[in-house]
């Protein structure tokens, strides 16, 4: 049985959704000053972070990026004309194309990583607060509205 919501609950995911938002405001920022748009470094950064035994192709970091097909290759060749990422072909399917980082795409991106990893460290306990707390008022609804649920209502964010 679902029961109501209260004026807790919204505020609970609404101060996640803030504390996301802190988040990521900060890492577009810090991305456009290392001289990246903040898609490019979540490319660069979704390639160096691949489970291992995961081959680098777009399919898998358009996947990784929540993004189209098209856009991903996009931001590979913008990547790619700025000299931090390459495109490489192994194997005998030559049809498929893989993605690396350079050595300055390397570079570009340790530097990057470092800024965020600190912020995470700074603003992490707050991030971690608001999840625990969102994740606790809503046990009541939980499971209530699934997205295919959300689909059928066409409720919008």
């Amino acid at each position: 049985m679902q029961r109501s919501l209260s004026s807790t609950d919204y505020e609970a995911i609404a101060e996640l959704r803030y504390q996301i938002r802190r988040y990521l405001r900060f890492s577009e920022e810090v991305s456009r000053a290392g001289g990246l748009e903040p898609r490019q470094y979540q490319l660069m950064l979704a390639l160096k972070g691949l489970p291992q035994g995961t081959r680098p192709r777009i399919g898998e970091l358009a996947e990784r990026l929540q993004i189209q097909h098209h856009s991903t290759v996009e931001l590979v060749n913008r990547l790619m004309s700025g000299g931090y990422v390459r495109r490489y072909q192994e194997g005998s399917d030559q049809r498929e194309v893989l993605v690396a980082l350079t050595p300055k795409g390397e570079q570009v991106l340790r530097k990057l990583f470092l800024h965020h990893r600190s912020e995470l460290r700074q603003r992490g306990p707050a991030l971690i607060a608001a999840l625990r707390r969102a994740m606790n008022v809503s046990k009541g609804s939980i499971g209530a509205n699934s997205p295919a649920s959300l689909k059928k209502t066409k409720v919008a964010e």
